[in-house]
């Protein structure tokens, strides 16, 4: 076990094919859904991190006896935060351009703990849900994995180092250090995985973020580091099956693994982490390159890895912000991959390579070709990027270059650091230089003619090799080697700023899409009474949908939708009597006169506590005519079997809180009772599905236990329109927002009036005061309709209260 290791091994080409795949992956599931189980890249992504860091620390500790904690450290920033910011620092504020207000301080508050590297417990103490895409999820959600990495990395060096201090000082160089290493990953690994097994059944959100049910994943790739000796013997044969089998296995991975399914990460991260294992286990043995496993080692997967980093850290913000900007087309997918792939090369040449290499402080050195060198890893060096963090960084001493006639590899005798040098070059001549005290400016010595004596001049002016100075400074080297690539990367970038211009103004029409177009109005249907009323409210809302189906502009509303979607259904006077927490009574959940001839209760879930102000105001406006009660439960459907919701105390309150209103509405006797709950499909706790038929009859099965024959009301919730905080944006037209009426909801619709009809009630459909010729906008008028993707918002509720005094007056109800 105690082979000699190389202070800066071979780059191994498998392990940037493994990146490129992984990227690839994560970046496939993101953008179009395929393949399915991509998102395990990030997994793959844990374990490579793990082995490489390890092996890192590894040869330190072999060659020191311990870990500089703060050459670490530096490393790690230098290699990690100048692009995590950059992004960080874009994202942030085209944010805050293109998102309603309430989403951009949303995200600039996602930024502020993903800048402290603690982005994974903000969204697992928001309990996000990582695998609901249609989410408005935040377009820095994908840091979570970096937390993860760094977390585990400001803990890991403090165990190796405690670890190693216990060994004998004479012992800590040899291959002891390796085995106490493995027994601590060995101990990590057992310990996070059995946490994760536990985490992932009964916290399955907290599961997926937390770095203490993803350690096990770091540890499994430090495991495999401190083993590398061992495996570096086994027969080439060997580790090419192993690398092929790994090779495989992930590729099932990400066709096998369900995002929706349990018991990720445990079990389920299980394969592509042993996959990965195998991977890197295999490709100990041999050549580094690994011609043999082409998938990986090909020139075009290896350039994919060295961007892996950048790629990584764009993709997320490109594909979030263009579901806010851009329609929903073929053509829209290939403008954000194409926009991932040139913010990447251009983040990889303008920021993440020049910040890492550049030279912050040069240590003093006697010859100058030592002191330059260590600007930026050789040239033969592929870039160490990685997928969620970046690894390996580089180990101690990683970038000098060797001293002239160090061996066969060394850089020939005059070579200037920053350059590069091909066999067959003919090799430049060093200056014949004389001794210099340490740290002294180095002079060449500079031939004259005859005539003229002999003169020292300084370094900077000695001749020059590919049009370097053969002694440049450190900063004059560093923008000889990454100036040129950086400049081309900016003009790449503002030529493809101006292609992406071009393609979204000539393919799409521009960030706004067209209007619908509007058959031409019916003054009868707006005309006013005699008496100065509207003729028909329904007609006058109509009007008003058909006006914000086809506006190109938002207008001014008030309230704004900023205000709604901020405040939710927090501003709800009936929010209390839908409350698990709160027991409702009947005198509490009720306005209008006690005395009133007509009683109306109003049951159900969180949509009909939506349109609790619109009877509200049906009593407040009928001078003592009518009381109403609004009582029920959101997540809670009032039918007579349960139907499965996941909010928070929503099954266990659901049973007693249907008796308790069962038994209100018995003693009070209303005059009817108007039910209303949501129009999607669902299941029972036991998983059985239920259909849009079997739902409608289960709540008129519900509403049969009132005791009130021809005097339940089925109210249809209004259709799902679009998710305002995905596409609510102050850079968009209207028509971003305005959604279409389902096949679900148009099939429970049917089921609600074929039921009523059968039973003698009644049933009255949404669509007259929310949606216009099948198209639902997110405004009437100047008013918000929604404030998510279905619940109504205050104002609009009492806006329509004249439409459905108009609908339960021609039911003779009122």
């Amino acid at each position: 076990m105690n082979i000699p290791t190389s202070p800066h091994p071979t780059p191994r080409r498998d392990i940037q094919g493994l990146r490129a795949l992984a990227v690839v992956a994560v970046i496939g599931a993101h953008a179009v859904g395929w393949p399915r189980g991509g998102f395990v890249g990030v997994d793959v992504f844990f374990v490579v991190s793990g082995f490489l860091i390890t092996g890192a620390l590894l040869r330190e500790i072999r060659s020191t006896g311990g870990i500089r904690l703060a050459a670490f450290a530096g490393r790690r920033a230098r290699r990690i935060l100048p692009a995590a910011l950059v992004v960080l620092a874009v994202t942030a504020a085209i944010a805050s351009a293109i998102f309603h207000r309430a989403r951009a301080e949303q995200t600039l508050l996602d930024a502020l703990w993903t800048a402290g590297f603690a982005a994974n417990w903000r969204f697992a103490a928001l309990g996000t849900d990582y695998f609901h895409a249609d989410d408005a999820v935040s377009p820095l959600q994908h840091y979570w994995s970096l937390a993860v990495e760094e977390q585990f990395y400001l803990v890991w060096p403090l165990l190796l180092l405690a670890v190693v201090s216990l060994l004998p000082a004479a012992t800590r160089r040899g291959p002891w250090s390796a085995v106490a290493v493995c027994t601590l990953a060995a101990a990590v690994a057992t310990a996070s995985f059995a946490w994760a097994l536990v985490q992932s059944g009964d916290a399955a959100v907290a599961a997926y973020f937390s770095t203490l049910t993803r350690a096990w994943e770091l540890a499994a790739g430090a495991i495999v580091a401190t083993c590398a000796p061992v495996l570096a013997r086994m027969p080439r044969a060997l580790g090419g099956t192993l690398s092929w089998l790994g090779l495989a296995a992930i590729v099932v991975a990400f066709a096998v693994i369900d995002p929706e399914a349990a018991g990720f990460p445990a079990p389920w991260a299980l394969l592509p982490i042993g996959a990965t294992v195998l991977v890197l286990a295999g490709g100990a043995a041999g050549d580094p390159r690994h011609r043999h496993l082409f998938p990986l080692t090909n020139p075009v997967s290896v350039a994919v890895g060295d961007l892996s980093y950048s790629l990584y850290l764009w993709h997320f913000p490109v594909i979030v912000f263009a579901a806010v900007l851009l329609p929903t087309r073929e053509a829209s997918t290939w403008l954000v991959l194409g926009a991932i792939g040139v913010l990447a090369l251009a983040s990889y040449h303008l920021v993440e390579r020049p910040f890492r290499y550049a030279p912050y402080a040069t240590p003093r050195a006697t010859a100058p070709t030592a002191t330059v060198a260590a600007v930026g890893a050789p040239s033969s060096t592929p870039n160490e990027g990685a997928g969620p963090s970046p690894a390996p960084e580089a180990p101690p001493g990683a970038g000098l270059a060797p001293a002239p006639g160090a061996g066969p590899g060394s850089r020939p005798a005059g070579w200037t650091p920053g350059t590069r040098y091909y066999p067959g070059m003919a090799r430049p001549v060093p200056a014949a230089a004389a001794p210099q005290p340490t740290g002294a400016i180095p002079r060449a010595i500079v031939t004259t003619p005859a005539s003229t004596p002999a003169r020292e001049t300084p370094a900077a002016a000695a001749p020059t090799t590919g049009g370097i100075p053969a002694a440049s400074s450190p900063w004059s080297a560093w923008r000889a080697r990454f100036g040129p690539p950086a400049l081309l990367a900016a003009s790449g970038l503002g030529i493809a700023a101006l292609a992406v211009v071009l393609v979204v103004q000539n393919v799409f029409g521009g960030l706004t899409a067209p209007p619908i177009a509007r058959p031409p109005a019916n003054a009868a249907d707006s005309a006013p009474a005699a008496d100065g009323e509207p003729l028909d409210p329904i007609a006058a809302l109509q009007d008003e949908l058909a006006s914000a189906a086809s506006a190109s502009a938002w207008p001014e509303l008030h309230p704004s939708l900023d205000e709604v979607i901020a405040r939710s259904s927090a501003s709800n006077p009936a929010r209390d009597c839908f409350s698990p927490d709160i027991t409702p009574t009947a005198a509490g959940c009720s306005t209008g006169s006690a005395d009133a001839p007509t009683r109306i209760y109003l049951v159900g879930d969180s949509t009909a506590m939506a349109y609790a102000p619109a009877f509200r105001t049906l009593a407040d406006q009928s001078d003592g005519g009518i009381r109403v009660t609004t009582v029920g439960l959101y997540g809670c459907r009032f039918t007579d079997v349960a139907v499965q919701n996941d909010g928070a105390g929503v099954m266990a309150a659901c049973p007693q809180r249907k008796a308790d209103v069962r038994a209100m509405i018995i003693a009070d006797a209303p005059t009817f009772v108007v039910v209303s709950n949501a129009y999607t499909l669902g299941h029972t706790p036991g998983g059985s599905d239920l259909s849009a038929d079997a739902l409608l009859a289960a709540q008129e099965a519900e509403a049969d236990t009132y005791g009130l024959p021809g005097r339940i009301v089925h109210l249809a919730p209004p259709p799902e329109g679009a998710d305002l905080g995905r596409c609510y944006s102050p850079a968009t037209s209207p028509y971003a927002c305005a959604a279409g009426v389902s096949s679900t909801w148009g099939q429970m619709e049917a089921a609600a009036e074929q039921v009523a009809a059968a039973s003698g009630n009644h049933a009255i459909s949404s669509l007259p005061f929310t949606c216009w010729e099948l198209v639902c906008p997110a405004f009437a008028g100047d008013i918000p309709t929604r404030y998510d993707k279905t619940h109504l918002t205050v104002a609009y509720a009492e806006h329509i209260a004249p439409a459905l005094r108009a609908e339960l007056a021609a039911r003779a109800l009122l």
